[in-house]
């Protein structure tokens, strides 16, 4: 039982659509100390509501739960007790009304491992350092200004694109397959920079990576037993995966760095992407900063990792 939910993309368009958000964790001792609890299904001890969450339509089943139990409900997941919210007035009062209420952020196994201690802005602790993350967020990675500095990656590469479809005329193709490319390759370029033999091996890593985040282990479901954190075969699979990870993202940081370098000492400047622009904040940003080289590594994990799959 080491997947017990489906995959994480599965997951991410149920926050899309109807609005899911993992409001906040804590062991079930926690949550009955509530007052007054969320309504939510019948469950079963020890693993509470795990029984009534496996189905092939993920998805539908939380609908129709929403549907008895209203657009604010509880769920147990083993030992963890897990808010979901299923409607656009509740995810304001959430997100946005309450927002400072709901900052604690859920901490998987796979988070804590493959974003460098939950460095991501994702998974990241509540404090100073969030803060800094998501102001870096907003002014680096979502404005309008950096989104229109990307519009001669995205020009080239749907023209590549093109060429592609054009110099297959008269033969199938995998239109779908073609687009997913289309858009790993501008997410790619975005984040890292060039296509290089680097970054081809670390798309599908990173593919490996997020599929998996998908689905709850034991140990996240059980936080409190160390039987099932010693038995779980998950950790050695992740800690196997960031390895590879952290090697090509050093590669890439090293190959950029020496780039800089270079292109400073004959006077050219190269275009800021997203890894650009985060180190050239470590180099000459605020002194006080904790953006560390593994804090530059897992937000440029979580970007590529958020396009790719919301």
């Amino acid at each position: 039982m080491e997947q017990l939910l489906p995959s994480f993309p599965v997951l991410i368009t149920i926050l899309l659509f109807i609005s899911i958000f993992w409001a906040r964790t804590k062991l079930i001792r926690s949550n009955e100390s509530s007052p007054n609890p969320p309504p939510g299904p019948w469950k079963l001890p020890f693993i509470g509501n795990i029984h009534q969450l496996l189905h092939p339509l993920f998805h539908h089943r939380l609908r129709d739960l929403a549907k008895k139990f209203g657009p604010v409900m509880q769920l147990q997941i083993g030992e963890v007790s897990t808010v979901i919210i299923s409607s656009s007035e509740a995810a304001k009062e959430v997100l946005k009304t309450q927002e400072i209420n709901f900052v604690d952020r859920p901490h998987p196994l796979a988070a804590s491992i493959l974003f460098y201690n939950r460095k991501g802005f994702g998974f990241a602790p509540y404090g100073d350092y969030w803060r800094e993350l998501r102001k870096i967020s907003i002014l680096e990675m979502l404005s309008a200004k950096r989104v229109r500095s990307f519009k001669s990656i995205r020009e080239e590469e749907v023209s590549d694109f093109i060429g592609s479809i054009r110099a297959k005329e008269g033969s199938p193709i995998n239109l779908s397959r073609m687009i997913f490319s289309l858009g790993n390759g501008i997410i790619a370029r975005s984040s890292i920079g060039k296509k290089c033999k680097t970054q081809e091996a670390f798309l599908p890593l990173v593919d490996e990576l997020m599929q998996a985040l998908g689905g709850l282990n034991m140990a996240d479901a059980f936080p409190s037993s160390r039987f099932f954190h010693m038995v779980s075969r998950v950790r050695s699979r992740l800690e196997r995966m960031h390895r590879e990870a952290d090697e090509i993202l050093d590669s890439i940081i090293s190959e950029r760095r020496a780039n800089s370098g270079l292109a400073s000492k004959m006077g050219k400047n190269e275009a800021e992407d997203l890894l650009g622009v985060l180190l050239n904040l470590q180099d000459h940003g605020n002194p006080e900063s904790q953006l560390t080289t593994s804090s530059i590594k897992a937000t440029i994990l979580v970007r590529i990792y958020n396009q790719l799959f919301c």
